[in-house]
């Protein structure tokens, strides 16, 4: 039996559909290589990932022309099963709520419900029916307000016992929290205040504690018992996956955006501290790190939500026969007419998720007169610009449909400029090497440089 031995498999597990991919020269880091790729349905609903898992590696074995393929290290990416569901609770909206809100996000989340101030028994009823992968409590710039918190965890403690908690809100309640959590049999994890001082976040260790809790309870997930047969390495949330190459390239090529559009959600991701006049006129922080979700802009799941949101000029460009495609349209185009109206689907999604991510200048008036003041995230230092995910990357020229809505965009959104550099990432390996740049960042970097054309010139 002919076998191939390799340094990595990386296993993408989508609610759908399974990819693996095959890389080596890792170990030297000397002449890394992503070697292929291959798919299968995911088999999560059969009650046990392994099936889809084994029929990827036969397909992939087939494509490389052996028997049978023996990886040094098994790593993946998980969003089935529902992916990191989580819930957040904190004391303001504007300050921890939203501070919290940011670490979940960005380690990789799917947030079911986030609420403020003390839960209500509605609040806990809802919790109980969403069965949440973890629970964030937060509250409190540290010594400041410590009851909300406190009451928060406590009740929720008392009626969630077999989920595991994150605490991340004012220093002096931590000791409190952690007695709770003794007497209530809950399992705690503590981390640094995300929101310590006003006008100061601090995401990064909640982001990290998450992503570890993630990892240690996938198994919990429902067809996921016996993940661990089969991985040997590490598994991250696929969208922290992806934000983890992002801020790896940050430091390669500088501020960049991340647009990933699914068929059911649509993700940005964007690593840019903005420019200092903007950040000088903010009504309050944003992450360095940022990433938004929006569940309602998909190309197949959402498509008639889309479709309803999609903008005059490019309803009236669509043929008959390609909005008759709307009711037909599967995950896989077959004709000419679901690829028109994949293109005008997934053009809406980028336009309006890059819309909800990016911050915009206002005018406020104050004593001292009319003011200019910015609100959400400053894009306007982004230089580089990745393409990813199944609908942008299958398509002929998305760097064009990007071109043409930053070029459409009005002078008070704070968008990327018109000659940022585009990448498209045609391997769709993006979540892939962010789980690999855990153990091998310098090979992810070159992958990522031999997978993408990094000397695109700006049009």
């Amino acid at each position: 039996m002919k076998n191939l031995e390799i340094d990595l498999l990386v296993a993408e597990i989508g609610s759908t559909t399974t990819v693996l991919n095959a890389f080596d020269g890792l170990e030297n880091g000397e002449d890394p290589v992503f070697l292929a790729q291959a798919n299968s349905a995911t088999s999560v609903q059969c009650g046990d990932v392994r099936q889809g898992l084994d029929e990827a590696k036969a397909a992939l074995a087939e494509k490389l022309r052996t028997d049978n393929i023996t990886a040094r290290n098994y790593f993946a990416t998980s969003s089935a099963a529902g992916g990191l569901s989580m819930t957040v609770h904190g004391l303001v909206k504007d300050m921890t709520v939203r501070a919290a809100r940011e670490a979940a996000l960005g380690s990789g989340a799917v947030l079911r419900l986030v609420t403020a101030g003390k839960l209500r028994r509605s609040d806990l009823e809802q919790i109980r029916a969403i069965d949440p992968r973890i629970i964030m409590v937060a509250g409190g710039v540290d010594f400041g307000e410590r009851d909300t918190a406190i009451f928060n965890f406590t009740k929720l403690a008392e009626q969630l016992t077999d989920t595991p908690f994150l605490y991340a809100g004012n220093c002096e309640n931590q000791h409190e929290i952690q007695l709770i959590a003794d007497e209530s049999n809950v399992e705690v994890h503590l981390s640094e205040n995300v929101y310590p001082e006003i006008d100061r976040l601090n995401i990064e260790p909640a982001r990290a504690i998450i992503q570890a809790i993630f990892e240690e309870h996938i198994i919990e997930a429902p067809g996921m018992a016996h993940i661990y047969d089969q991985v040997s390495g590490k598994i991250m949330p696929t969208p922290g996956a992806v934000m983890a190459m992002a801020e790896l390239l940050y430091a390669d090529l500088g501020d960049l955006l991340v647009i990933d559009v699914g068929g059911a959600t649509t993700d940005v991701h964007s690593v840019t501290p903005g420019s200092d006049a903007m950040q000088q006129i903010s009504v309050a922080p944003e992450p360095f790190a940022k990433r938004t979700v929006e569940g309602d802009l998909g190309v197949f799941i959402n498509r008639h939500l889309v479709f309803e949101e999609m903008p005059e000029r490019l309803r009236r460009q669509l043929s008959p026969a390609a909005v008759a495609a709307l009711d037909t349209l599967t995950e896989q185009p077959q004709t000419e007419a679901d690829w028109e109206l994949l293109e005008a689907l997934t053009e809406t999604c980028l336009s309006t998720a890059l819309e909800r991510h990016a911050g915009r200048i206002f005018e406020s008036y104050s004593p001292q007169g009319r003011e200019k003041m910015v609100k959400g995230k400053d894009l306007t230092q982004v230089s580089t610009i990745i393409l990813t995910g199944g609908a942008l990357t299958n398509l002929q020229k998305p760097d064009l449909m990007l071109r043409r809505v930053l070029a459409a965009a009005s002078a008070d959104k704070l968008y990327p400029g018109a000659d940022a550099r585009v990448i498209i990432d045609r391997d769709y390996i993006m979540a892939s090497l962010g789980v690999m740049a855990s153990r091998y960042p310098a090979g992810a970097l070159k992958i990522i440089r031999n997978s993408a054309d990094l000397k695109i010139s700006p049009e």
